[in-house]
């Protein structure tokens, strides 16, 4: 394995400032699907498709999970992380592999 073995992998793969921002963003429209889904407007319905498109294509394969509400926290939580550690290794690449 080439790379730094000092730094843990948790740390590689999504310490980087753009991964941790995509993170917070999908966190934030997860919630904001379930506020939106809780009231009485007629849209609530496809609020829940932002996050999934924002965490697409993980989430939308996750998605053929039964389950409801879980199932979809699940596959919303396991796209953002792949795409998480997409984004910060292209991040390091970019810089030349330098911090």
């Amino acid at each position: 394995m080439t790379g730094h073995p000092d730094r843990p992998l948790l740390r590689r793969l999504y310490g980087d400032a753009f991964a941790l921002a995509y993170l917070g963003i999908c966190a934030a429209l997860t919630v904001w699907a379930f506020a939106a889904s809780a009231g009485e407007n007629e849209d609530a319905s496809l609020a829940g498709v932002i996050p999934v498109l924002a965490t697409a294509p993980v989430s939308i394969a996750a998605l053929a999970l039964p389950g409801g509400p879980p199932a979809f926290v699940l596959a919303v939580a396991a796209g953002a992380l792949v795409n998480a550690a997409l984004i910060a290794w292209c991040s390091r690449r970019l810089r030349g592999g330098k911090r």
